[in-house]
């Protein structure tokens, strides 16, 4: 049996999956992400390492930008075979990726008139990664797949998906492969979720597995209790209102932004908080949202039971969506405190940065981290303790309460990844360890070596693996 896996991404770091699996003579891409740590992007411009034409499928996990943000330069390129995915991903990636493509564009042309103003002249013109247009142009290869249903891919290969627990209509990716009497099945984790969250069900664990390519973001650290969220929130909220300044949340648009709204629900409903005005000033955190409504066959049952009881965990009294770039410029001028809920959630992008820029210089105002932060990210650069930032090419004094809760990650952390492992029944031929940092994907391929006895593998970006 002939497969060769090249990791072209996430591979001793966090962003940009792309797994290439080549098998009895085809290519099969398992995500197509982008990379959003900033000494890292300039791999999402390098030409593809094969032609993109050459590749039969591309099989999503999920809709992040670093699991499908690089699909429209892709097919740019000249992809043209099926993207597979779920529904509801198909759905949110629809949103994603254009939202993507317009930041792109703004990105570009704000870049353009820094570089005019500032005298700047460069050997080529400044352009977007790619553009509203490439964005489209996926869409029509777009193909559905629902949990659990083979998906033929060629003779003798098949793809199933199986919930991830980790966003909405996220999944695990097991391919099988038979040729010459053999059988193979290999696992492809993407991004597993966590038990006993609100909204979503635990995430599926398997059997079987001949070869494991596995996330590893907190490879080496634990969570603090989902159960402590609301505590947490709730101290946060009352510091912050008491000296009158705003509540800034970076969120993720997908599944981050609708848990602090579940949460902020619960608070109010047990007036456990100041009732507060909540800005949800993401564009695309409304519209993925509205999916959300579309989808209650995906949640777990106590959410299910919310809805049976006509309470909506995504909505309230005090909640106002933010639409048009003038009433998002207008929360410049809140009086009082007002939480605002605005993307992106590493801070790369968005209308956050605008946000940031009015707020990080308040001792009053606290900046409120609900999501993992890459390393390079703007996010990441105040988490750190950053005494001062670079936001839209001038610096800012971080002035400003940084705040982190931790329960809210959609992602297993180290007990969690061991527990979706412990199922496995065989001993796999190999684990790849893939999607964290160096630190958090050494210690992990550590322990599981240590716990298990298996064959870890820690891939380099580019490495090609010839497996049997």
């Amino acid at each position: 049996m002939d497969i060769k896996l090249h990791f072209l991404g996430a591979a001793q770091n966090v962003t940009g999956s792309r797994f290439l699996l080549e098998t009895n003579g085809h290519r099969f891409l398992i995500d197509c992400g982008m990379h959003q740590e900033r000494e890292l992007r300039s791999r999402d411009w390098d030409p593809f390492p094969v032609s993109p034409s050459s590749i039969d499928a591309v099989l999503i996990t999920h809709a992040h930008l670093d699991h499908c943000g690089y699909l429209p330069k892709l097919v740019r390129e000249g992809f043209q075979g099926p993207i597979y995915s779920t529904r509801a991903t198909a759905e949110i990636m629809r949103i994603s990726l254009l939202d993507s493509a317009h930041l792109q564009e703004s990105d570009a042309e704000h870049k353009r008139r820094r570089h005019q103003r500032e005298g700047r002249k460069g050997p080529r013109p400044v352009m977007p990664l790619y553009t509203v247009e490439d964005a489209e142009r996926c869409f029509d290869l777009f193909q559905t797949v629902r949990y659990k249903q083979e998906q033929v891919l060629s003779d003798g290969v098949s793809a199933s998906y199986f919930d991830a627990g980790h966003i909405l209509g996220s999944a695990m990716i097991a391919i099988d492969i038979q040729s010459n009497g053999e059988k193979r099945r290999i696992v492809f984790s993407g991004d597993i979720g966590r038990w006993d969250r609100p909204i979503l069900r635990d995430p599926t664990t398997f059997e079987q597995a001949d070869y494991i390519v596995m996330e590893s973001t907190y490879g080496n650290r634990t969570h603090g209790n989902v159960a402590d969220i609301e505590n947490e929130l709730e101290k946060v909220i009352e510091n912050t209102v008491r000296e009158r300044g705003n509540i800034v949340v970076p969120s993720f648009a997908i599944e981050r932004a609708q848990e602090v709204l579940y949460h902020m629900n619960d608070l109010l409903e047990a007036n456990r908080i100041p009732h507060v005005l909540v800005f949800l000033d993401s564009p695309m955190a409304i519209k993925v949202t509205e999916v959300f409504r579309r989808h209650h066959e995906l949640f777990d049952e106590e959410t299910k039971e919310l809805l049976q009881n006509s309470k909506n965990p995504f909505d309230f009294p005090s909640l106002v969506t933010v639409d048009t770039t003038d009433h998002s410029k207008a929360l410049n001028y809140l009086g009082g405190t007002g939480m605002i809920i605005a993307g992106s959630g590493m801070c790369t992008g968005g209308r956050v940065k605008h946000h940031l820029v009015n707020n990080i210089t308040r001792p009053e105002s606290t900046i409120l981290f609900v999501g993992y932060q890459a390393y390079g990210t703007l996010g990441r650069q105040i988490v750190d303790g950053a005494e001062e930032v670079r936001i839209f090419g001038e610096r800012y004094p971080v002035r400003a309460h940084i705040e982190q809760i931790h329960g809210f990650s959609a992602h297993a952390d180290q007990n969690e990844l061991l527990r979706w492992l412990s199922s496995i029944k065989n001993t796999p031929r190999k684990v790849f360890v893939v999607h964290g940092e160096k630190d958090s994907a050494h210690d992990f391929a550590a322990l599981l070596t240590e716990k298990e006895g298996w064959d870890v593998a820690i891939p380099g970006y580019r490495d090609e693996v010839r497996i049997d």
